[in-house]
């Protein structure tokens, strides 16, 4: 008995007791080398009713975004993505954002607290983020109108990286 209580006690210490499925924040920025040039195909049903794959997306540069309510760094660049999207909307460029391992009433909170209105919708059971090898969050991927993921990014990102990233998308490099 005295062995289950001590795994058991191990357990929660090496998960860190922080986020749920174990998944961890990131809080600095960076970019990380694309290990899988093409993406999964996902559905996702929208916050808004809606239903939405990455396949309805074919032939536009699309940036995925996986969040959650719970991390304090998407939080940090939720109002900065709702605003290039503004920006880049109208040239093509398609944001999904999935919010993984959340609470769907948490997730829709912070979605009306940031006045997001790209298409979002929930991964509860986080099999989207594992399809695509999410290690933490936020996480992006950048996808070009030929179907590959062209970059991936870990961190918040402030409007001048985004934007670049965009522009590359953008231009095909």
């Amino acid at each position: 008995m005295a062995a289950l209580f001590a795994l058991f006690i191990w357990s929660l210490a090496s998960a860190g007791g922080s986020s749920p499925g174990n998944l961890s924040t990131n809080s600095e920025t960076g970019e990380v080398r694309v290990v899988q040039e093409l993406p999964a195909d996902f559905s996702l049903t929208l916050f808004d009713g809606g239903q939405l794959s990455l396949s309805d997306l074919a032939g536009r540069p699309v940036m995925l975004d996986f969040w959650a309510s719970w991390c304090g760094p998407c939080r940090i660049e939720a109002k900065t993505l709702e605003s290039v999207w503004r920006q880049y909307r109208e040239r093509g460029v398609a944001f999904i954002g999935i919010s993984v391992w959340d609470q769907e009433r948490s997730a829709r909170d912070f979605v009306r607290e940031f006045g997001i209105s790209y298409p979002i919708g929930p991964d509860p059971k986080g099999s989207i983020a594992v399809d695509y090898g999410v290690t933490g969050i936020p996480e992006k991927y950048f996808i070009d109108r030929q179907g590959r993921i062209v970059k991936k990014l870990i961190g918040p990102m402030d409007e001048t990286r985004l934007t670049a990233v965009l522009d590359e998308l953008l231009a095909g490099s």
